[in-house]
């Protein structure tokens, strides 16, 4: 089904760690952006999709909705969609896929906004702890009841779980760890959005301070504010258009184990292990196809744990794949998160990494630009029990 859909635009609004813009205003730019890049009108546009929707909890982690960005573009829409319980943030464009493959609607816009760096003002990184202080109680429930007693409210600190796991199991280490933050870092010297362009060196990896070990703050992403949108359209649909069409392979939204961030069967992984295996199942292509390779980095252990799922290396070896960092570079044996991911480049939650990836499959990446240009890559998102990943072709 994915196979009946194509991405035919791109855009994306400035990218900044404090721009003090409007969210919607953010949104609205990255759009029209797309909806211009694809050779496209607003009266074209018959769907919308997006993730997570409009939410205000925590702030600066949702820019816009549906109904606001149907409004202020004034569309007619066939069919729409917008939430949190998805296959990762990507799930909004495998569900854009499904629409028009099952002719629901013929050009569906999908975007992410994020503005996590406004709204945090001129103080660091917002505080993950609930309550309102004050004197004030508050009673955790869900998950939360069994992490906040032990001061684990964060994500980081669950990733760092799996990360230690990991370390023990196969002897992983922090010098390995490091080369996908140093990776990106280099990335993202070309890049000219990216938030943190200097450069970075193994010794001021190490020495930064640990945020929940084995993580340490370069192993975290960077609260940005920023818009991406991207057009899916009908794959018979694009003829005429201004660009040339990025094929859809393949996905994966599969998981199999239980939807928990603590009671996984295999804590070195994550649900990304099931659609790793859902998207190689979907296609003739193998993992040596790939000649790119955007995969999310909330955190730098969940790159390293997307390596493994998606075959670029063995179980348990991403350590020594990613060793060195020479087979992730612009010139490696997989280029990895060319425009410096989420770690360097700035948390746009998943839309930057598939934006990036068919810029450089369309060979716009400027001075990140990996050789060929390649015909074949993979965009991926989602860590613990959140995962999607996309499989894409541009053949010339």
């Amino acid at each position: 089904m994915e196979r009946r859909a194509a991405i035919t635009g791109i855009g994306q609004s400035d990218v900044g760690r404090r721009l003090y813009r409007s969210p919607l205003d953010l949104t609205v730019d990255a759009c029209l952006g797309a909806i211009d890049d694809a050779g496209l009108t607003r009266a074209d546009v018959d769907g919308v999709a997006t993730y997570p929707g409009n939410m205000d909890t925590p702030a600066g982690f949702s820019g816009a909705g549906v109904t606001e960005v149907q409004d202020a573009l004034r569309l007619q829409l066939n069919w729409y969609t917008g939430g949190l319980e998805l296959p990762a943030q990507l799930g909004s464009v495998v569900d854009a896929c499904l629409a028009v493959a099952c002719g629901l609607a013929t050009h569906v816009l999908c975007f992410r906004t994020v503005w996590e760096g406004t709204a945090q003002g001129d103080r660091g990184r917002a505080s993950v702890m609930s309550g309102t202080g004050a004197g004030s109680s508050y009673r955790a429930t869900g998950f939360m009841q069994w992490t906040l007693p032990f001061g684990a409210p964060s994500a980081a600190n669950w990733i760092a779980c799996y990360a230690q796991r990991h370390f023990h199991e196969y002897g992983t280490t922090r010098q390995q760890l490091a080369q996908i933050a140093l990776n990106a870092r280099k990335n993202a010297a070309h890049n000219p959005k990216a938030v943190y362009r200097d450069p970075m060196t193994l010794e001021e990896y190490l020495g930064v301070r640990m945020i929940s070990s084995p993580l340490c703050l370069y192993d975290c992403d960077v609260p940005a504010d920023g818009s991406t949108a991207v057009i899916v359209s009908r794959a018979d649909s694009t003829m005429g258009l201004r660009r040339s069409p990025i094929k859809v392979e393949a996905v994966g939204t599969a998981i199999h184990g239980r939807p928990s961030w603590d009671q996984w069967d295999d804590l070195t992984t994550m649900a990304l292990r099931d659609a790793g295996t859902m998207l190689w199942s979907r296609t003739d292509l193998r993992p040596a196809d790939v000649e790119v390779a955007e995969l999310y980095d909330g955190f730098s252990f969940i790159t390293m744990a997307w390596l493994e799922a998606l075959g670029f290396c063995g179980k348990g070896q991403s350590g020594p794949f990613v060793e060195g960092g020479s087979r992730i570079a612009l010139d490696g044996q997989i280029p990895l998160n060319t425009n410096g991911g989420q770690l360097s480049g700035g948390r746009l939650h998943g839309y930057g990494l598939l934006h990036e990836a068919c810029l450089q499959l369309w060979g716009e990446g400027g001075e990140r630009q990996v050789e060929g240009p390649p015909e074949v890559a993979v965009a991926a998102s989602g860590g613990g029990p959140l995962a999607g990943c996309l499989l894409l072709t541009h053949r010339r």
